[in-house]
């Protein structure tokens, strides 16, 4: 099969494109690392005592990245999605002559360029598609950046950071069918873009649809609309609810356990929020076709629904959440906890 996106070209553009991180010396450099490290292994015990989840299976140590290393991992994970993606809507057809030498190279820039804006935004990342049972991710550039932007405590920053990480490393290897369920839904997500309808058609809505996005503050829709069929939308529900659920949940834990072991956490979350409410209007343009606004609103109306479940029957009740898939909540149950508590506690 041909190759529909150069991926080493999108390295390449990643790698340049990156903006250079802020200013460290080698000495500074090595104890952020170092630091960041031991402030993973020491969230994990905050994170399992809070929670009441451990791990059940060998956990790989936390990987520190600069924002290279980061794009190059996720470029890893992508060609495994979008591979399958690409050749079930492609019908399986090979590209013309040129296609192949000009269109691996569009989309390879394209995408490399996305991934060159996101790689100076991602502080810390769980990733789970390079290998079992996944690897955590800590963007040291953008930690240091942030927390100098903020003015922020340097290790209370890089904590509250950690709690947040290790928490979604929790949620996929404490719960032994997380990462299978979750590889399940994509490769679903993928199966139903088989049968669909003429690609040119849908490229047309795709361009639509952002266009869209650009015009409305409010709209919801992201770069992940372009390839919807029926189908696809009825997975995209069952991913939705359990990416915010994920979200919530860290959220929820690194502000529950935050004010026990980082002094100065009230003043960071303030500081933070602000932070991702900014940006300038090209800025917020380019966050909601690229899916962030949306994963921004997941982190507030995922944190209510597990506060709300946790308010009414407490983490041990909140934690049959983990039990099997059908335990998941569903997307119209996190805006009401109380449907969910009536369908599983009964």
């Amino acid at each position: 099969m041909a190759q529909f996106v150069d991926w080493d070209l999108a390295a390449a553009t990643a790698g340049a494109l990156s903006k250079s991180g802020p200013a460290v010396s080698f000495e500074e450099a090595t104890q952020v690392v170092s630091e960041l490290r031991a402030l993973t292994e020491e969230a994990a015990v905050h994170v399992a005592a809070y929670t009441g989840l451990t791990s059940q299976t060998e956990v790989p140590p936390v990987r520190v990245v600069d924002r290279r290393d980061w794009a190059k991992v996720n470029i890893a994970g992508l060609q495994k999605v979008i591979g399958p993606l690409v050749t079930r809507l492609s019908g399986d057809k090979e590209p013309g002559p040129l296609a192949d030498a000009i269109g691996s190279r569009v989309t390879g820039v394209q995408a490399g360029t996305v991934l060159a804006y996101l790689s100076g935004r991602v502080l810390g990342q769980y990733e789970v598609f390079s290998g079992d049972p996944g690897q955590l991710l800590l963007n040291a550039p953008n930690i240091v950046e942030v927390e100098r932007k903020i003015d922020a405590d340097p290790r209370d920053f890089r904590l509250w950071v950690c709690l947040h990480e290790v928490t979604h490393r929790t949620q996929f290897t404490a719960v032994p069918w997380m990462r299978g369920y979750f590889l399940g839904e994509v490769q679903a997500f993928v199966d139903a873009s088989q049968g669909s309808d003429h690609i040119l058609e849908r490229l047309r809505r795709g361009v639509a649809t952002l266009s869209e996005a650009l015009r409305d503050e409010d709209s919801r829709v992201s770069v992940l609309d372009i390839v919807q069929t029926p189908a696809q939308r009825a997975v995209l529900d069952r991913l939705t609810a359990l990416m915010t659920l994920l979200e919530g949940h860290a959220e929820f834990v690194m502000d529950g356990v935050g004010p026990e072991v980082i002094p100065s956490v009230e003043s960071i979350r303030a500081k933070f929020n602000r932070r991702r409410e900014g940006g300038n209007p090209l800025e917020k343009a380019l966050r909601r076709v690229l899916g962030i606004e949306v994963k921004m609103r997941q982190y507030a109306e995922g944190r209510k629904f597990v506060h709300g479940v946790h308010e009414r029957v407490g983490m041990a009740g909140f934690n049959k959440i983990f039990e099997s898939p059908l335990t998941l909540p569903r997307l119209e149950e996190l805006g009401d906890p109380d449907a969910w508590v009536a369908r599983v506690h009964n």
